[in-house]
């Protein structure tokens, strides 16, 4: 750790130092509430967005259709989505510049970040996150962040770089979104974040004697920390408004959590539901989901018989029965496909409203290579039905679709990332 000094050679204490660090620690996370009109309704209907980042991948002979344009016959693994195809539009040619196809690029899915495996690499703020930042405060939840797999990394990441951590279990998911607590919980919750005001204040206080003695550097990174504490008072404040605010009454059961190492699938269904549930109650409208099984277990699908990422490894000996467990993936995204056009709102499906991006940082989890990255956006209110397709050699950056996204969610983007404009052929509807 850096010493930092006083003007007058009195170095700042530790113990000072670790107290104000802990409160910039949680600026992050906290900095996703929602600030005092969180209750006011937005003039046009709402526009949302999931995106789902499967780490793994899908070999990319059997997801990208041969064929570019409207007239494409569809892979064997968009056949899952067949009766959905006006739906959608998958992309060839895309990729994140720098990130390079190792795993641990997933944590730039979202980002576009560059050298993610590099020693002290920083990440920045991630799409759901700008989109949070924009238009959180419509909704109890400006985001969520939901993982399926043990852990809690996430693709949310805060305009400091630092992660939110995701949600596992689908009925934590449920009570975060739909259990009210009795009136003692809730004035228990309202004194916690009064006390966290007070001491807000408490740290507010010394930053501004520290101001005194410091340099003009030093006394900069106080003023944007002091800043920060202020804005984070506002959004405290927000979210007491909310805990006084009833939560939303749905007629389905809390869900009974997967526990199995291999459930991929069932814990994909469940924590898909609980994402449509949560956009259909206007909880959130952003929301980010992490398939990711580091543990590498073997799948609980017939036919499946060695673990999951060593079968990406040996998809040239084993690729059938690593196609059934990416058959079994696709098809859980038709079905949330489906049960969005269900849902009738305001004259038009809640598909119309929700972006569905779909896709994954690896190119080739055989390889670990990072180029021509499956992907695929449904829904959102864009022209679908279409094959993009872009050089798989020099890719484009997929930044430009999530400018495209930014745009279509009405936030004013020229640029995000790596981008460098919206993505060719994407057009509104």
């Amino acid at each position: 750790m850096k010493t930092v000094y006083f003007a007058s050679g009195k170095h700042i204490p530790r113990r000072t130092i670790l107290k104000a660090a802990g409160a910039a620690l949680a600026l992050p996370w906290l900095d996703a509430m929602s600030p005092a009109f969180a209750r006011q309704e937005s003039k046009s209907l709402p526009r949302r967005m999931i995106a789902i980042n499967v780490d793994l991948g899908f070999m990319s002979d059997r997801f990208f259709p041969k064929q570019p344009g409207r007239d494409y016959e569809l892979s064997e693994y968009l056949n899952e989505l067949a009766e959905l195809r006006d739906d959608f539009t998958v992309f060839s040619g895309l990729h994140h510049p720098g990130t390079g196809g190792q795993h641990v690029a997933d944590r730039c899915f979202l980002t576009a970040a560059t050298h993610p495996a590099r020693p002290g690499f920083k990440n920045t703020i991630s799409l759901d996150q700008h989109m949070a930042d924009e238009i959180g405060f419509q909704t109890r939840w400006p985001s969520l962040a939901l993982r399926v797999g043990p852990g809690s990394e996430s693709l949310s990441y805060t305009a400091d770089g630092v992660r939110v951590p995701a949600i596992e279990r689908p009925s934590e998911v449920y009570k975060a979104l739909f259990v009210q607590g009795s009136s003692e919980q809730v004035r228990q919750q309202v004194q916690r974040l009064r006390n966290g005001q007070s001491l807000m204040d408490e740290f507010a206080g010394e930053i501004s004697r520290l101001k005194r003695g410091v340099g003009n550097a030093d006394r900069q990174r106080l003023d944007q920390y002091f800043s920060s504490l202020r804005e984070l008072e506002t959004r405290l404040e927000a979210q007491e408004a909310w805990t006084n605010t009833p939560k939303p009454r749905v007629d389905v059961p809390v869900p009974k959590d997967n526990t199995s190492p291999g459930g991929l699938v069932p814990k994909t269904r469940l924590l898909y539901d609980m994402a449509r549930l949560a956009l259909e109650t206007d909880s959130t409208r952003v929301i980010t989901i992490l398939v990711n099984e580091a543990h590498n277990p073997t799948v609980d699908l017939p036919g499946v018989d060695s673990p999951h990422h060593g079968l990406t490894h040996q998809a040239s000996q084993k690729g059938d029965e690593l196609a059934i467990i990416e058959r079994a993936q696709m098809k859980c995204l038709a079905d949330l496909l489906t049960e969005l056009r269900g849902v009738e709102e305001h004259g038009r499906t809640l598909l119309d409203s929700t972006m569905v991006l779909h896709g994954s940082n690896i190119g080739d989890a055989a390889r670990h290579d990072g180029a021509n990255l499956p992907m695929l956006l449904a829904g959102g209110g864009f022209k679908h039905g279409s094959h993009l397709t872009f050089d798989r050699k020099n890719n484009e950056p997929l930044a430009n679709v999530f400018v495209s996204m930014l745009q279509r969610m009405d936030i004013e983007a020229e640029q995000f990332a790596s981008s460098t404009g919206t993505a060719r052929g994407l057009e509104f509807i």
